[in-house]
C-alpha cells in the first residue's frame, strides 16, 4: 500500500502550519516560505536530471573527466543542494519506478523541513526515441504521436488519451509531463514535429486543451499531474528547420508575420490552466525585439508570457541553458544562444532578470545563492519564484502523501494497451488506396515488417518474383549530421527526399509486383514518384506491425487525415515560408487529405 506522511514531520517536533492540510494553501506557502534559508529557496529553483535505479537510489563516483555529468549523486541534489524536482526517465520496470520514487521521497522526508520530490518525465507513450526529448517505452501504453491524434481529429480521443497519460504516470509517481507541445507543424523540414498537434492552430488548440485538462482535471489537486506546456511562443518556424538544440539551428524565424497564429495554442493551454510553462531555446528573428534566446528573454518571458497573457503559473527553461555537460556518456553543450559570451553566473542572471523561475537541467545553485548575496538578485525576486513552485507542490497534494504504491503501478502501468493500439489504427493515413484491403493468403515480400507478423496473414516470400503483394516500411528521408554532439543522431534534419539512386531502385522494384509503401511520417516526406509507383500509400505516425497489418488486411479502419501537408519537391519546400501552414508550391497532398 502507498504509505502516508507528512515531509519533515518528526517525534517531538513542534507542529507547523505549512504541514497543516486543512490551511488554504497560501498561507501554507507563506508559512512555509518564512522558514527556508537562502540556499533552500534556491535549490527549488532547480529542476535537474535524476537517474531512476532498481536497487536503493543513484550515487555515482568522480565524475572522471574535466566536463561534469547532469545526472549527479542524488544525496547531492537533495540533501546538499536541496534541489526537489527532478525530470527521471522511466527506464526501469513500473513496480521497481514507483519503489524508487518512495526511496527517493523518503530520502527527501529527512531533510530539514521535509520538501516532497516533483518527478517530471518527458513523453513516453509514443514512438519517438530520442534522448534530448522523448522515450520510447516498452512498458507504459503505447499511442500514435501527437502529430497523428490530430490526424485522427477527434478531441475525444485526446481526452481519453491523456486520462491514460495521467493515470500511468501517476501511478508510477510522476506528477508532472513535461508537454504538451502546442508548437505547430508549420515548418516541414523540423525534426519535433510528432510531439506537435499538426500545422492547424485551430485543431492544434483544441487539443492542446484537452490533453492540458485531461491530465490536470478542472483543477490541480492529489490526482492530477501537471502540465509543463512548451516551447513558448511557439518552437515550429525555425529556419530551414533546424532544431535549436544546435548551433546551426539557433534561429527562429517569420518571413510571413505569423507570430499571432503560433501563439493561438499557447491561449487555449492557458485557459486550460496549464501549471508551468516551457520556452524554447532559440532566437527570434525579424520580430523587433532582442535578439537573445527565448529563456533569456525578458520582453518574451515577462511582457508576453506574465503580463499580455497573464500567465502566472511556474516558467521553467529548457533544459541546459547554462552549463556544458556530459549525460550517459553524451556531450551536452549549453543551449545559451545569444549568451554565449556570458560566464555561468551571468546567464543565470538573465534567467532570472527574465522572469523565468526554474531552470531546467542545470544544478547549481550556489550561483543564485552568490547573486542574492552580492545584492544583484533580490530576496523578493527569489521569493516570488519559490511561491510559485511551492504553491505548485501543495496543489498536487505532495505534502500530504508523496508516496505511491508499487502493486497499483504494476496494475496501471500499460493496462491500456488494447486503446493505444486502436488509437494507432485510427491515425494511420489513407495516401493512395490502390488494392486495399490486402487479401488474405496473398504471398507477400516484405520490407521493413517482422515476417512473424505478416505470417498470420499469409505466406512470407524470400523474392519478389514469388510474390503477389509487397509491404515495404520506411521512415521519412533525414540528412544524418554529425558535428560532434553525441545526440544529434536522434534529430531527423535537413532534406525530405530520398538520394536520386535510392527513388529509382524503389521504383524499380514497385514496377516488379504491386507494393503498399508505408511511411512513417515524422516529418513531412517529399516522394513523388515512389509513391507514385506504387499501388498503395500509407502514412502513419506510431503503428506497430501487428497494428499495421490489421489496417492493411481489414481488421481496422485507417481515419487519418493529415495533419500537414506533403509537399511535392524540395525546391518547394526551400520557397516556402516557416511560419505559415501549408505554404508549399503545388503539393502532392495537402493538408486534410483525404478528403471526405
Amino acid at each position: 500500500m502507498a504509505r502516508s506522511r507528512r515531509p519533515g514531520e518528526r517525534p517531538g517536533m513542534t507542529a507547523c502550519l505549512y504541514r497543516d492540510p486543512d490551511v488554504p494553501i497560501g498561507a501554507r506557502v507563506t508559512d512555509l516560505l518564512a522558514r527556508m534559508t537562502l540556499p533552500e529557496k534556491a535549490g527549488l529553483l532547480f529542476h535537474t536530471m535524476m537517474k531512476a535505479v532498481g536497487d536503493g537510489l543513484y550515487e555515482p563516483g568522480p565524475d572522471g573527466d574535466d566536463v561534469p555529468h547532469d545526472v549527479l549523486s542524488t544525496s547531492r541534489l537533495v540533501t546538499a543542494s536541496h534541489i526537489t524536482h527532478f525530470n527521471a526517465a522511466p527506464r526501469i520496470a513500473p513496480r521497481a519506478y514507483a519503489a524508487w520514487q518512495n526511496r527517493l521521497q523518503d530520502l527527501a522526508a529527512g531533510t530539514r523541513l521535509g520538501i516532497p520530490v516533483t518527478l517530471s518525465s518527458d513523453p513516453v507513450h509514443g514512438f519517438t526515441d530520442n534522448p534530448a526529448t522523448s522515450m520510447a517505452s516498452t512498458t507504459f501504453s503505447r499511442w500514435p504521436e501527437p502529430l497523428g491524434l490530430a490526424a485522427v481529429g477527434d478531441v475525444r480521443l485526446v481526452t481519453e488519451f491523456a486520462e491514460v497519460v495521467r493515470r500511468e504516470l501517476r501511478a508510477a509517481g510522476i506528477r508532472m509531463s513535461l508537454g504538451p507541445q502546442a508548437d505547430l507543424a508549420t515548418e516541414p523540414r523540423w525534426s519535433r514535429l510528432p510531439g506537435t498537434f499538426g500545422a492547424d492552430a485551430a485543431t492544434a488548440s483544441r487539443m492542446v486543451g484537452a490533453y492540458v485538462r485531461g491530465l490536470q482535471g478542472d483543477r490541480l489537486g492529489p490526482d492530477s499531474v501537471a502540465c509543463m506546456t512548451k516551447h513558448f511562443p511557439g518552437a515550429g518556424p525555425q529556419r530551414r528547420g533546424e532544431d535549436a538544440h544546435f548551433p546551426y539551428g539557433r534561429e527562429q524565424v517569420y518571413p510571413g508575420g505569423n507570430l499571432e497564429y503560433h501563439l493561438r495554442p499557447f491561449r487555449a493551454a492557458f485557459d486550460a490552466g496549464t501549471a508551468a510553462v516551457m520556452p524554447y531555446y532559440a532566437i527570434p528573428v525579424g520580430l523587433g525585439v532582442e535578439e537573445i534566446g527565448f529563456g533569456f528573454h525578458r520582453e518574451v518571458i515577462t511582457g508576453w508570457l506574465r503580463e499580455r497573457f497573464g500567465f502566472g503559473g511556474v516558467v521553467c527553461s529548457d533544459w541546459g541553458l547554462v552549463t556544458d555537460v556530459r549525460v550517459e556518456g553524451m556531450r551536452w553543450p549549453a543551449r545559451c544562444w545569444g549568451a554565449e559570451h556570458l560566464s555561468r553566473r551571468e546567464r543565470v542572471r538573465r534567467i532570472l532578470d527574465a522572469g523565468v523561475d526554474q531552470l531546467g537541467g542545470e544544478s547549481c545553485p550556489e550561483l543564485v545563492v552568490d547573486l542574492v548575496s552580492s545584492g544583484e538578485i533580490s530576496m523578493a525576486r527569489i521569493d516570488a519564484s519559490a511561491r510559485r513552485i511551492l504553491r505548485l507542490k501543495f496543489a498536487l497534494g505532495l505534502f500530504e502523501n508523496p508516496y505511491v504504491d508499487p502493486d497499483e503501478a504494476e496494475r496501471v502501468v500499460g493496462a491500456a494497451a488494447a486503446a493505444g493500439v486502436r488509437a494507432q489504427q485510427r491515425a494511420v493515413t489513407v495516401l493512395k488506396n490502390g488494392p486495399l484491403p490486402l487479401r488474405r493468403g496473398a504471398r507477400i515480400h516484405l520490407d521493413g515488417v517482422d515476417p512473424r507478423v505478416a505470417a498470420g496473414y499469409g505466406p512470407v516470400v524470400p523474392s519478389l518474383d514469388e510474390a503477389e503483394v509487397a509491404v515495404v516500411r520506411m521512415g521519412a528521408p533525414y540528412e544524418r549530421r554529425d558535428t560532434g554532439i553525441d545526440y544529434e543522431a536522434g534529430f531527423h534534419q535537413g532534406s525530405l527526399s530520398l538520394p536520386p539512386q535510392r527513388v529509382a531502385e524503389l521504383v524499380a522494384r514497385f514496377a516488379r509486383v504491386p507494393t503498399v509503401l508505408v511511411v512513417h511520417l515524422d516529418r513531412a516526406a517529399v516522394l513523388p514518384e515512389v509513391i507514385g509507383a506504387s499501388a498503395a500509400a500509407l502514412g502513419e505516425f506510431g503503428v506497430t506491425d501487428e497494428a499495421l497489418f490489421g489496417v492493411l488486411f481489414g481488421d481496422a479502419r485507417a481515419q487519418g487525415r493529415l495533419p500537414m501537408e506533403l509537399p511535392s519537391s524540395m525546391a518547394a519546400v526551400e520557397e516556402s515560408r516557416e511560419d505559415v501552414p501549408g505554404d508549399s508550391r503545388s503539393p502532392l497532398f495537402r493538408a486534410g487529405h483525404p478528403a471526405s
